[in-house]
């Protein structure tokens, strides 16, 4: 039966009035713009079927809506929440900002015997490595300190005692990436992976027990192996996993016989007891003896500085924290905001000072949810949109360029250019052209930055993506790269590679540290 042309009207109407008003320009527009139309295309691709998918496209220069599809709805935004507490942070501390670590004693000095205490105390440096704190003993032998009638305390006040933030799971507690927040932590590599040990498991005879050591070398965990040596040219089979609530760290299967040593991160229960125990060791080896024992508590306002190390500027920490997307970083940032702010090194007064700074970098505070600073926690709630706005108003920051030369670098080999887009775009227009933050949850993936594309254009970009059931990786880097080429809203010319096919798509280095 046919409809009288009224009908249609009124199904018409019906239809534009269900559609957001922030799509709606996007859902004329896709019948003319083959940018439009080719990005609607990817959306629509059946692997977001059921997925709750937002993307925003804008102008960098001016701020104009390019693209938008669902970019006012919330949803989980993981490591893509980085972008929003990094920017907020250095507006609060500034790019300068140093970490200090501080060796101090009270009692009085006399022929190499101290009548007092020893207090080491941190202010969250995340980049601390076990050789600093020797270089720290170091000096407490130079002071003239032989030996030490008191304790060793360490003083890790500067932040409260919530080791791990709100709505993190609790099956991640053992993995590097869920690691303990303390204000007085250790690094044991230059990715600065604060508050984890790295255990080697290497082979031996074929047959024999595998060998398990940690980097730094330290009794402060226990480790339990049943790990074995496999046959030569077998599979590695090495798992290794923290016992909740314990320092018991179990190492299971087998590693082959003439193969290399296989490395796994593990974090440890209360990183603060790691430090105390790696610099009660480093004071052993300089000749500093400590009668007392250890224990935690504030330093008191008398106490003689003895020696000092403070961490790379702000700045430069940038570059680790955002290209391999350290969670922890984001997660000592936000407290350390809290303590310039507030006077409180904690998640709430960091979220508060974080959320203070948003207002001024185009965002509505009061329209998301932040409950940690990295994007770990399942409780976040940000838009395309409110990145989106981010990305622009960062651009008239002083800050800026260190900000932007710390995103990871689409298609860039080196892990400290590239960081998690190493392998990702290569091949492509997107090439050494997209500068974008990543982001990977179970059901969730992110990807926000800057592109150019080949007419000139600046662009920014934000996509969110919850609720899926594949990889969502291949088609952000469809989006990207079909901005990069994009001509003035003309089709870009053929490459050799696409974004499906140039590569292995790396997920979060936050989640496999072979990235």
């Amino acid at each position: 039966m046919r409809r009288p042309r009224s009908f249609a009207l009124a199904l018409t109407a019906a239809l534009l009035a269900a559609v957001p008003a922030a799509d709606l320009a996007t859902t004329a527009a896709a019948q003319e713009d083959p940018l439009a139309r080719d990005l609607g295309a990817i959306l629509a691709d059946p692997g977001f079927r059921g997925a709750d998918v937002g993307l925003v496209v804008r102008r960098a220069d001016t701020g104009e809506p390019v693209f938008g599809s669902g970019g006012a709805r919330r949803g989980q935004p993981a490591s893509n929440g980085k972008l929003l507490s990094s920017a907020a942070v250095l507006d609060v501390l500034g790019p300068d900002h140093r970490f200090g670590t501080t060796v101090s004693a009270t009692g009085a000095l006399r022929g190499g015997v101290l009548a007092g205490d020893l207090y080491l105390r941190g202010t969250g440096d995340p980049t601390v490595l076990a050789a600093d704190y020797d270089a720290l003993a170091a000096k407490v032998a130079g002071s003239g300190v032989g030996l030490v009638l008191g304790r060793l305390v360490g003083d890790d006040t500067w932040f409260d005692s919530v080791r791990l933030g709100t709505g993190w799971a609790w099956d991640d507690e053992p993995y590097y990436y869920n690691a303990q927040i303390s204000a007085l932590t250790v690094s044991p590599d230059t990715d600065y992976d604060a508050g984890t040990v790295v255990v080697r498991v290497a082979p031996g005879a074929a047959g024999a027990p595998a060998t398990v050591t940690t980097e730094p070398p330290t009794d402060y965990v226990t480790i339990d192996s049943t790990a074995v040596t496999g046959p030569a040219g077998s599979a590695s089979s090495v798992s290794v996993e923290r016992r909740r609530g314990t320092n018991v760290i179990s190492v299971r299967g087998s590693v082959p016989a003439g193969g290399a040593a296989e490395s796994e991160w593990s974090t440890v229960e209360e990183p603060t007891g790691l430090v105390t125990s790696l610099f009660r060791d480093a004071l052993s080896r300089h000749g500093v003896r400590v009668l007392g024992g250890t224990s935690t508590g504030a330093t008191p306002a008398g106490a003689r500085p003895l020696g000092e190390h403070l961490s790379m500027p702000l700045s430069r920490l940038l570059v680790p924290f955002m290209k391999l997307s350290n969670n922890m970083h984001a997660e000592v940032l936000v407290k350390s905001a809290g303590r310039a702010a507030f006077g409180e090194g904690s998640w709430d007064a960091g979220l508060r000072a974080v959320s203070a700074k948003l207002d001024g970098l185009g965002v509505d505070a009061a329209a998301l949810s932040l409950r940690d600073g990295s994007g770990l926690s399942r409780m976040n709630q940000v838009s395309p949109d409110q990145v989106a706005s981010l990305l622009l108003a960062a651009r008239g920051r002083p800050w800026f360029p260190a900000w932007y030369d710390s995103l990871p670098v689409a298609g860039a080999s080196d892990r400290m250019v590239g960081g998690t887009l190493r392998n990702r775009m290569r091949g492509t227009p997107a090439e050494g052209n997209a500068h974008a933050k990543t982001g990977s949850l179970t059901g969730v993936s992110a990807l926000s930055g800057y592109v150019t594309t080949a007419a000139g254009t600046p662009l920014v970009f934000s996509m969110i993506s919850n609720n899926t059931l594949t990889s969502a990786k291949p088609l952000e880097d469809a989006v990207v790269v079909r901005l990069a080429g994009d001509r003035d809203g003309q089709a870009p010319r053929p490459t050799t590679a696409t974004a499906r096919t140039g590569g292995p798509v790396d997920v979060e280095c936050s989640w496999v540290k072979a990235c």
